[in-house]
């Protein structure tokens, strides 16, 4: 298929989203808690098959369901992303026993996923990824075993002392630091000196949270306390619906993680994450921590990391985004090889495999958020009267909204053919994708902010769609990704391949 030319039955899927959206998806939003997971959200999308097409779909699919959802209700959009976001690494690369144990939970909305890669010092560098994954039995600096405690599920002393169980926000105090010092805030780890096979830049950020900038400061507690999964069945059935299609998604790496030859089968997981989207109320982590020091992104083991596990804490940031962002800190977290996503020491490319496939619907997002603000500007400009007429006759307001029009759509269709390079495993994924996500959330940008202008001052009222839009539509030029690592990015394949052209 064309990458400029939908189907017209995704047309009419993708209206049958928006619609859904704003009638069954945007009244449950807008009665969640800011900075808290919305269950009853999630458990809808889940009702409506969408949380299971993400799994079953290709990047074009996840484009549009991402663009239709962004463009009616932004809180659906990011909670579907991060699910999906958070459990990918697991449909792809998880063992049949780590998928059948989370992934229906995950696809039915009662288990919460995240992806937990950025850290206090390791944003944009994902080379620097400072958590520490040490083998278990070495000593720590102070002389004892890091992080006391029995393996993965046994009720230890410390996890007994920390507590696991309800109560996890009830009486904490102390909101937690907007920025960790020496942090970049929402940056993406994807360290530009690093390439991968045939040269393609491995500057894939990621972890970076998704934040939404969308309902004004959160105004909610830090301080740090344990993680405990919901309790819900991990083996629940998902509700089927007839949106969940019957695509197939890419097959998942099926073979199970293992150790080095003569290498460990258990660490003991120290450090911090930060920036994390769902931190700290997800059930289930995808943490990526160093198995071998010194050894850059090659030292890089994805291990899936449930809550309850002893020894890992959560602390939640205050930040514009109506979801939940927070910090985790592991304090000799037990993990074994069971617990491997992948190989060991191959987890970078686990983050940048899940990352190329969610990048360009980073930029649906934004899309979606664009055409938002482009319709709203053509409704108003219509109605508004001023100067003896309507604002539409006024060749500058006229020729603005254009101009919002033609990049709308010329950022969609980046981020189409993006997709669709993705789906046919094309070469060039790294380019198209930085080029799509750039070109969108730079787009979406701008769109908005001329779409406040020509409203004038009643877009800036607490609850007008554009005031919501304008906070909304700042974060993704930095998460997954800053504008500057995508130039970067696409400046690097183009250079490599000149390179390969000058050689032939």
């Amino acid at each position: 298929m064309p990458a400029f030319s939908l189907e017209p039955e995704q047309l009419a899927w993708c209206a049958e989203l928006r619609t859904l959206a704003a009638d069954r998806l945007r009244p449950l939003a807008e009665k969640g808690e800011p900075g808290r997971v919305n269950h009853a959200l999630l458990a809808e999308l889940g009702r409506l098959g969408l949380l299971e097409r993400l799994f079953t779909s290709g990047a074009l699919d996840l484009c549009l369901m991402r663009e239709s959802l962004a463009y009616s209700c932004t809180e659906a959009e990011t909670a579907l992303a991060l699910q999906g976001l958070g459990a990918h690494p697991v449909h792809a690369h998880g063992t049949p026993a780590q998928r059948d144990r989370w992934l229906p939970a995950v696809m039915d909305g009662s288990a919460v996923a995240a992806f937990a890669l950025s850290e206090p010092g390791a944003g944009s560098d994902a080379a620097a990824l400072g958590l520490r994954a040490e083998p278990e039995g070495a000593e720590s600096e102070g002389g004892r075993p890091p992080g006391a405690g029995g393996p993965p599920g046994s009720a230890s002393a410390e996890g007994a002392a920390r507590g696991t169980g309800a109560g996890r926000r009830e009486g904490e105090s102390g909101a937690a630091p907007l920025v960790e010092p020496g942090a970049t805030p929402l940056a993406g780890p994807g360290d530009l000196r690093l390439t991968g096979p045939g040269g393609s830049p491995l500057a894939e950020p990621g972890g970076a949270p998704l934040v939404d900038p969308g309902a004004g400061p959160l105004g909610r507690p830090g301080g740090a306390r344990p993680l405990a999964a919901s309790g819900a069945s991990p083996l629940a059935e998902p509700h089927r619906s007839p949106l969940a299609g019957t695509g197939t998604a890419p097959a998942a790496a099926a073979s199970p993680p293992t150790a080095r030859p003569e290498g460990p089968a258990r660490w003991r997981l120290t450090g911090q994450k930060c920036w994390i989207s769902n931190a700290p109320e997800a059930d289930v982590y995808t943490v990526f921590a160093r198995t071998t020091p010194g050894a850059g992104s090659r030292g890089i083991t994805a291990f899936l990391v449930p809550a309850d596990r002893p020894g890992l804490t959560g602390s939640a940031l205050e930040m514009l985004s109506p979801h939940p962002i927070g910090t985790l800190d592991f304090d000799g977290v037990p993990v074994t090889a069971d617990d491997v996503l992948g190989e060991v020491d191959r987890g970078f490319r686990v983050a940048m495999g899940t990352l190329n496939l969610f990048r360009p619907s980073v930029g649906a997002f934004a899309v979606g958020m664009a055409q938002a603000a482009l319709d709203a500007t053509l409704s108003h400009t219509a109605r508004r009267e001023a100067f003896g007429g309507t604002l539409n006759e006024l060749q500058t307001v006229a020729h603005q909204v254009a101009e919002m029009a033609l990049r709308t759509e010329a950022a969609r269709l980046m981020v189409y053919a993006a997709a669709t390079a993705h789906d046919d495993g094309a070469p060039d994924v790294p380019r198209r994708a930085a080029m799509a996500k750039l070109l969108a959330t730079e787009t979406a940008q701008y769109v908005v902010d001329t779409a406040v202008q020509l409203h004038g001052a009643r877009a800036l009222r607490r609850g007008h769609l554009l005031e919501h839009l304008y906070r909304e539509v700042r974060a993704p030029r930095i998460y997954e990704g800053a504008s500057e690592v995508q130039r970067s990015i696409i400046a690097k394949e183009l250079y490599a391949m000149h390179a390969r052209r000058e050689a032939e």
